[in-house]
């Protein structure tokens, strides 16, 4: 079971490189996290974009382009329209996002034509690794689905645990969050939370998946304050991964974790035919770096 970060590149590594479509790749970070990816033999990069300004980049930071195959396409569209068409022609395993909006790649990702969809929800998946958890901690929706119903939860939840055990968790622990763990009418999120728990009990997300609902935060993470509390559950401080009720909850435990906890991430949509390697502008070359690799791992293992 991969624990860290710096430990999912290694695994990247000694498995076989994939290949890897990016769409609008005309950004610094962007060409920085492929170009040290691929110099890790993660990757095989195929650039898509406009080809005179990857190069004007590329160049002011010495990067070497020979090792690289460049698409020249500097319409936004039609850059993510060919990225993602590389992906379902077979050519790339996985895409990635570059300078572009997250809007225009996800609609090359639904084209009927050309793109990955399938008969599952998109959602997206953040992986942090934190010096306060002993282990990886995914968390899920807070990218996309803003407030999703209980069909849409399981969906999320089970894309989730498509991404747990491509890392190796042979037995997948899921908390869905709420702020009390007693079932009431009145917050959506306890009823959905004990439905999703009684789903995984009759074996609907498959063999190796505890799920438990409701549950709050800290006991979640905490076995200390289980104690306290004088809960029980398999999942109290060694949860996996982190379902929460709304696109708020996870954008604020997801921000929180990075600019108060100090912590490194790694992100990727989940539901589509391949891993769709999905960034904010805002993130670090080394976050890009890390979204990579785990991008290539569940491609290798789909």
């Amino acid at each position: 079971m991969i624990t860290r970060l710096d430990e999912l590149v290694k695994v990247a590594q000694k498995q076989a490189t994939m290949k890897l479509a990016v769409a609008a790749a005309q950004d610094e970070d962007v060409l920085k996290s492929v170009a040290q990816a691929q110099d890790l033999g993660i990757i095989e990069a195929i650039l898509v974009g406009d080809e005179d300004k990857i190069k004007e980049i590329a160049q002011s930071m010495n990067i070497d382009l020979t090792k690289f195959t460049i698409i020249h396409k500097p319409d936004l569209m039609e850059s993510a329209l060919e990225a993602v068409e590389l992906v379902s022609s077979g050519k790339a395993d996985f895409v990635m996002k570059g300078i572009l909006d997250t809007a225009i790649l996800l609609k090359a990702v639904l084209n009927k034509e050309v793109g990955l969809r399938t008969e599952s929800l998109l959602s997206h998946v953040m992986v942090y690794e934190t010096n306060s958890y002993h282990k990886l901690l995914f968390l899920t929706d807070g990218g996309m689905n803003i407030q999703p119903s209980l069909e849409e939860k399981k969906a999320i939840l089970a894309n989730s645990i498509i991404a747990a055990k491509a890392l190796g968790i042979l037995e997948v622990k899921a908390s869905c969050l709420a702020a009390k763990e007693k079932v009431s009418e009145k917050m959506q999120a306890t009823v959905d939370g004990a439905a999703l728990k009684k789903l995984a009990q009759e074996g609907y997300f498959g063999q190796g998946v505890v799920v438990e609902g409701p549950i709050a935060f800290d006991l979640a993470v905490s076995k200390e304050a289980a104690e306290i509390k004088g809960y029980k559950s398999p999942v109290i401080g060694e949860t996996d991964i982190m379902l929460v009720p709304t696109i708020e909850v996870g954008n604020g435990i997801g921000k929180a974790l990075t600019y108060m906890g100090n912590a490194k991430s790694a992100g990727v949509i989940m539901g589509a035919k391949a891993p769709v390697v999905l960034v904010s502008r805002a993130d670090s070359a080394e976050t890009k770096l890390y979204s990579i690799a785990l991008g290539s791992v569940i491609a290798a293992n789909q």
